[in-house]
């Protein structure tokens, strides 16, 4: 089932406006800051709050367009909330159930339904269970069951690995693929985590300040991410400027000298962090690009440290806790950087 949403949206002063396609079978991560407009979106989508202008389809049957509106509960929607929102008095089964009873099934109709849904998930043996006798990494697969089970033509995904601790949420990110490999309607997934976006989505739509700024799949936003919150997310430093002859001039100060000469023109580039060598004293090699920073922060990140260099331009490198010891670095340390042509990806842009 083909959802088509091009709306307006307004909450108090804030406007989303928003155009995208959403195919069957296909995972669609949507990212960006907080108060980009995501929970927006997602209440849209779901019947939770009217458009202002446009449309919203769901296989070509209008949901909404201003006048007509489908309320949510006769939306074929699922959707799975960040803090599970399960019934506490109700068992694990008749959480389930409760989706297929509000749309008409019988209770013996419902109940079988969910059983076969949390048998999917494997959780049959959590049927009689209450929410509170459950661990969060089961009750999000409750949740997921629930909003599976009346086999919706969208699945909603709200932060649904937030509330998960580390080593839960990559055992639970692996079933949750699973299962949406599996699903023949589309969903879409919001999320705050780059990791989700990149592990379990086919496209990811990159929101901020209510408009859609980058639209592309998971390995096109690490490569070339076009706004510095995107960069920031992948772990990458993203510079603008203008190329020509080999060189990009750095808007905001500094050159960079590129191994693509072809390239004229407004230009971004995309520097990745393990390309960029720290020294304390001017480095001597092959690296075309060297010059003076120095340290702004330094964060810890699985066994690297990455450290933030504000300079000519500004760069993010990553090293080893034993790099950092060795070269001393602390916030304010002096460092020298050095940076290879052929690591400076490049790629023209439209002139603003």
């Amino acid at each position: 089932m083909t959802v088509v949403a091009d709306f307006t949206a307004t909450r108090g002063d804030f406007a989303l406006v928003f155009a995208a396609t959403f195919e069957p079978g296909s995972v669609v991560a949507v990212i960006g800051p907080n108060g980009a407009g995501k929970s927006t979106l997602l209440r849209t989508l779901a019947g939770l709050h009217g458009i202002d202008s446009g449309q919203v389809t769901i296989d070509g049957r209008v949901v909404d367009d201003g006048t007509t509106f489908v309320d949510a509960q006769d939306r074929e929607v699922g959707v799975v909330f960040q803090d599970y929102a399960l019934f506490p008095h109700l068992s694990v089964l008749e959480n389930v159930a409760f989706g297929p009873r509000s749309r008409g099934a019988g209770r013996d109709a419902a109940r079988e339904k969910a059983r076969i849904a949390i048998s999917s998930l494997g959780i049959a043996d959590l049927s009689d269970r209450k929410p509170a006798e459950i661990s969060g990494g089961q009750a999000q697969r409750v949740a997921l069951a629930r909003a599976l089970v009346t086999e919706p033509s969208m699945l909603l995904l709200d932060e649904p690995l937030a509330a998960l601790d580390i080593e839960t949420r990559e055992s639970v990110r692996t079933e949750l693929d699973v299962a949406l490999a599996n699903f023949t309607g589309c969903t879409v997934l919001v999320t705050h985590d780059p990791l989700d976006a990149l592990l379990l989505a086919d496209r990811v739509i990159v929101v901020e300040e209510g408009r859609i700024v980058q639209d592309a799949p998971p390995a096109e936003l690490a490569r070339r991410p076009l706004t510095p919150y995107v960069a920031a997310l992948m772990g990458v430093t993203l510079l603008r400027g203008t190329a020509g002859d080999g060189l990009l001039t750095i808007d905001g100060g500094g050159v960079l000298h590129l191994a693509d000469h072809a390239i004229h023109g407004r230009a971004l580039a995309v520097v990745r962090p393990e390309a960029v060598t720290l020294h304390r004293h001017e480095p001597e090699g092959s690296a075309r690009n060297v010059w003076q920073g120095h340290v702004a922060s330094l964060q810890p990140s699985q066994d690297r440290v990455r450290v933030l260099v504000e300079g000519d331009p500004s760069m993010i490198a990553t090293v080893t806790p034993a790099a950092v010891a060795e070269l001393g670095l602390t916030r304010g340390t002096p460092v020298w950087l050095s940076l290879k042509a052929v690591d400076v990806d490049v790629y023209s842009t439209p002139a603003h």
